[in-house]
């Protein structure tokens, strides 16, 4: 794991190169007040005062330089001057006016780089300087959880697969001090039927599993974490074509938010009684696949008739918050990469959540807002609820026709949630599909930072 903390440090009046970080509605009259030299540099530079732009500033001497940065975004974006934080020498920096704040989580992601499948020489750090040493501790906790996300996605499924998801849980729950359990073979097979049944097919050393953590004081209150934990997606016997199935991967993206989340969770030691749960699958094709058609049992004793076996994510899910209800916490928050029918709707940078109470609701969108973590609320529609009907069993998994495909996702979820229960479903893509910077093309963590706000708030 990258050493995020090597990348941030108190500003002590140390040494460091200015960066002059200038609004485009300024750099005329920041330019104006610049000595000769530097007004020289920046039309060398073919600097213009728009966004993006960018110089190094000469100085008494060859050695004696710092960097302008012509930038638009707001002062408390994570990403306002993550450009630097990848492209400027070893060394150490601060801002000529003003604190970097939330620019650390930038600075500091910008980089970190994923490096298992390469060889790689290693760089030195750019280090930050912050006036707000307390800041930092959180900042290094956001990178680390950002990263994690990052880095499990971004591994091949050959690398990370239901058991190896089952030992980076076990790991934190060691570091942590937590209580670890899993939950296998005939047990899951009685017990939880959906994970079994999507999970059958996979090779035996890709065997389905319940994961589950639990944390903190039981006198405090008691919150739950679900995860879809599809390591590969095949879509089983209706099988992906190939373009759809090349990055599926990622589908254990919504577990690696959630492990992620939790990390935060115990390292702030935040005042909760915490339930991580990752139904781990490979939803793979073999003659003892789950099919169209079967009608599968619920833990919690609905049936569902399985028309489409790449709705599978739902259906674990399905398993895994029974469970989670079932310790009546006052809040579970699911994390899942579930629908296309998302991607379509909002595009890959937004994800939509959806809540059965107003003011969960409302505090994912103000932590979403305040984090630059964006989300987009979608309705639990009830009028939609006749499509889950199915001819004979208690439900279907996936509607005819395709329309509002996240939102009946969503509402085939919820009939797993009792209505006392706070709860939100986020239907998360988990990746980038071209780099912006400091954060780097593949693997991302879409929704993580909103809600850690929203925990904070209500538990810090």
């Amino acid at each position: 794991m990258t050493d995020f903390s090597s990348f941030l440090a108190p500003d002590l009046g140390q040494p460091a190169r200015l960066i002059h970080v200038v609004h485009p509605d300024d750099f005329a009259e920041w330019l104006a007040q610049q000595p000769a030299r530097s007004r020289t540099a920046v039309a060398a530079s073919k600097v213009t005062g728009k966004a993006g732009n960018r110089a190094i500033l000469p100085g008494d001497t060859a050695e004696d330089w710092s960097m302008l940065l012509v930038c638009n975004e707001a002062e408390s974006s994570p990403w306002r001057i993550a450009s630097l934080g990848d492209g400027l020498p070893e060394g150490t920096y601060r801002l000529a006016a003003g604190e970097p704040g939330a620019a650390m989580l930038g600075w500091a992601l910008a980089q970190h780089k994923f490096t298992r499948y390469r060889t790689t020489e290693p760089q030195g750090p750019r280090v930050l300087l912050s006036g707000e040493p307390a800041r930092i501790e959180e900042i290094v906790r956001l990178a680390e959880a950002t990263a994690w996300v990052r880095d499990l996605v971004d591994t091949g499924a050959s690398d990370l697969g239901p058991a190896e998801l089952e030992a980076v849980v076990e790991a934190l729950a060691k570091k942590h001090g937590a209580a670890f359990s899993c939950i296998r073979g005939d047990a899951l097979a009685e017990g939880y039927p959906m994970i079994h049944a999507v999970g059958l097919a996979a090779v035996k050393s890709r065997a389905p599993r319940l994961i589950e953590l639990e944390w903190g004081n039981p006198a405090h209150p008691r919150i739950a974490l679900v995860g879809k934990g599809v390591c590969f997606d095949s879509g089983g016997l209706d099988i992906k074509p190939s373009s759809a199935m090349r990055l599926m991967k990622k589908d254990m993206g919504g577990a690696a938010h959630m492990i992620a989340l939790a990390s935060l969770v115990m390292a702030a030691k935040l005042k909760v009684r915490l339930h991580l749960l990752i139904p781990a699958v490979e939803n793979a094709i073999a003659g003892d696949a789950f099919r169209p058609g079967d009608v599968l049992r619920t833990r919690q004793g609905l049936t569902v008739e399985n028309t489409n076996t790449d709705a599978e994510g739902r259906l674990i899910l399905a398993d895994a918050l029974t469970k989670a209800a079932e310790s009546a916490p006052e809040l579970i928050l699911d994390y899942a990469t579930l629908t296309g029918a998302a991607r379509v709707a909002l595009g890959p940078d937004l994800p939509p959540v959806f809540a059965n109470d107003d003011g969960l609701a409302a505090d994912f969108l103000e932590a979403a807002a305040a984090s630059h973590d964006p989300m987009w609320q979608l309705p639990l529609w009830d009028g939609y609820e006749d499509m889950l009907k199915s001819d004979i069993a208690d439900m279907v998994n996936a509607p005819d026709g395709g329309f509002a495909g996240a939102v009946t996702a969503a509402l085939f979820l919820r009939r797993f949630v009792p209505k006392q229960i706070a709860w939100a479903h986020v239907d998360t893509f988990a990746w980038r599909p071209a780099a912006k910077p400091g954060r780097p093309k593949g693997g991302e963590a879409l929704g993580l930072r909103a809600a850690w706000g929203v925990l904070k708030k209500r538990y810090g």
